[in-house]
């Protein structure tokens, strides 16, 4: 059983930078698709960002991209997401999430972007931006 687990996050200031890690246990990540989600309070869980298994396909939401970058290094069988001019509307508990390319059934260098397409998630890492 695929488990995740999330680390880097913290309090920052308006600018600062992040780079969040999901790590994985029971499986290898080698054939997962991952994505990125984050809750906000009294928000809805939004998409973030994704990651193809090949690491050559990439998708992020508008309000991150250039921003955000999220890279895979399946021989550390870990996902980040390293998060720079960061903004207090960033502020959430951030999330990863895994999908078995196979169930996917999406092509090598696609991933997901609903968060009800993955079966596998980690317990979150929150993350502030104030002053």
């Amino acid at each position: 059983q695929l488990q995740l687990v999330e680390s880097g996050g913290g309090l920052v200031q308006p600018g600062g930078s992040l780079r969040l890690s999901c790590v994985a246990s029971g499986s290898t990540l080698d054939w997962y698709v991952i994505g990125w989600f984050r809750q906000a309070p009294g928000k809805a869980r939004e998409w973030i960002s994704c990651i193809s298994i090949t690491g050559n396909g990439t998708n992020y939401r508008d309000s991150v991209k250039g921003r955000f970058t999220i890279s895979r290094d399946n021989a550390r069988n870990t996902v980040y997401l390293q998060m720079n001019s960061l903004k207090p509307e960033d502020t959430a508990v951030y999330y990863c999430a895994a999908q078995s390319w196979i169930n996917a059934g999406i092509k090598l260098n696609s991933c997901l972007r609903s968060g009800m397409e993955y079966d596998y998630w980690g317990q979150g890492t929150q993350v502030t931006i104030s002053s």
